[in-house]
């Protein structure tokens, strides 16, 4: 496919999914009528062809990242653990994309081989399996065996995938900028500049396997963290060698009850290496799906996948520390503080309203004594709603997203962070991630900090 046709392809896409609802929303505005309190309501047969819309152009979005792969099964991946973002229907059509993704032949793999090393793959390991272990967006993985016999994972970057980025990333600047004509949040666009940045990251294996040794240093003394090694001669930046490590997926359930695994201990584990990787060393994995962590027993967890390792601005975590103690603590001077140390809020904006809307909903949070995601994925549909709703005059809503900003960096850490919540959800819906991972990185953050205040005044 043409870079054109494949642009042309994309575009037209996301032109009859906005068609769609361009026409809801002319309907709706029509028939909208005020009820007795003041709201806009719109009748009920209105309602359930807007979910029936929800259910066709969720279809179509699929239909369409299948055949365009590349950026778009990304893409896809992450819009399926996003529920918050898109209606149910999507992440629920979407998330076929997690274990789902068509593989390339191996001839054009055997080519990238070839090309990369000035040898055929015969040459470089005793033997290779021309099926991958796994398919993912921008590469797969085969399993080889060096001459010793060793068991290793090859992981091949797909040819001509940077020139499909290329194209790809032009098309989501266009869908974005149409998006901000709606919802005007300031710096949206920084979205398509980290989405942009970290692809050009996770086509890079050299960058890669740097990122993996860097977390292996991390992780040092904790033996329930377990990394692959690089093989070093065999890595280049489109093709990745490491050794294969054993285990179990980790959202596969009862294959972890028939080991032995206690599923609380594996998510508990599980939360509180994402909060050192967060909070603590500031460097953490940016694409927690289930597809990249394994179990063995003990329970050790096994993580996979370090393209997407990032980097946290300290403004950023150091606000979302805030923010959380805020929540522990019951205080919502606290939480402001930590609003604006990330940057969410816009010098140009109305602070005041701004800060009347995050109480607004610090206080809603607080009533929630059950923070479990079982809690969250067995509430109502009106109560969520109702804890969603900013409670500002109409004329007001359009000012209140014109004060909030998307701060450089957050889409790394909110990204990880909603896909990591998901994640556990899955592994122990009782769980209350925070509970877990707060006390467990406080001493640590504590400790780090007398340290650094040592070695300033010595």
């Amino acid at each position: 496919m043409s870079a054109t046709v494949r642009f042309l392809r994309a575009m037209w896409l996301f032109l009859m999914i906005f068609v769609g609802y361009f026409s809801q929303w002319l309907i709706a505005r029509a028939l909208r009528r005020k009820d007795a309190n003041g709201d806009y309501v719109v009748p009920t047969w209105l309602k359930d062809r807007r979910i029936r819309l929800d259910t066709k152009n969720a279809k179509r979005l699929l239909d369409g990242m299948l055949r365009l792969r590349g950026v778009y099964i990304k893409l896809g991946q992450v819009l399926s653990v996003m529920g918050g973002f898109l209606p149910r229907a999507y992440s629920k059509e979407l998330e076929s994309l997690q274990d789902q993704v068509p593989p390339h032949p191996f001839s054009q793999i055997e080519r990238t081989i070839t090309r990369e090393f000035g040898k055929r793959p015969s040459e470089l390991w005793k033997s290779i399996d021309p099926t991958p272990l796994a398919a993912a967006s921008l590469g797969q993985v085969h399993v080889a065996y060096d001459n010793e016999g060793n068991k290793l994972a090859v992981k091949i970057l797909y040819p001509g995938i940077r020139d499909v980025i290329a194209v790809d990333m032009r098309v989501l600047s266009i869908v974005i900028r149409v998006y901000s004509w709606f919802v005007p949040v300031n710096n949206l666009s920084s979205v398509h500049g980290s989405l942009v940045d970290l692809l050009r990251r996770e086509t890079d294996y050299i960058h890669e396997a740097a990122c993996m040794k860097r977390m292996q240093i991390n992780f040092a003394g904790e033996d329930d963290i377990l990394f692959p090694d690089v093989i070093a001669d065999r890595t280049t930046r489109d093709v990745l060698t490491m050794t294969f490590m054993e285990g179990v997926k980790i959202t596969r359930l009862e294959d972890l009850d028939k080991i032995g695994v206690d599923r609380t201990q594996v998510a508990t584990r599980l939360v509180q290496s994402f909060y050192k990787q967060l909070f603590v060393d500031h460097f953490f994995h940016a694409d927690p799906h289930p597809g990249n962590f394994l179990v063995q027993p003990g329970p050790k967890i096994v993580v996979l996948d370090f393209g997407a390792i990032s980097e946290a601005a300290s403004n950023v975590i150091d606000g979302a520390l805030d923010i959380l103690q805020g929540l522990m603590t019951e205080d919502a001077s606290v939480v402001l503080k930590g609003f604006h140390r990330m940057g969410f809020v816009s010098p140009e904006g109305n602070k005041e309203l701004l800060e009347k809307t995050v109480i607004t909903y610090f206080r809603r949070l607080l009533k929630i004594r059950d923070r479990t995601p079982q809690a969250l994925m067995n509430a109502k549909q009106e109560d969520l709603e109702r804890l969603a709703k900013p409670e500002v005059e109409r004329e007001e809503l359009r000012e209140l997203m014109k004060s909030f900003v998307y701060p450089d960096g957050w889409f790394y850490v909110e990204r990880a962070s909603v896909m990591m919540f998901w994640l556990c959800a899955q592994i122990d819906p009782k769980l209350d991630t925070m509970s877990v991972g707060m006390p467990y990185v406080l001493p640590v953050l504590m400790r780090k900090k007398m340290a650094e205040a040592e070695a300033q005044s010595a």
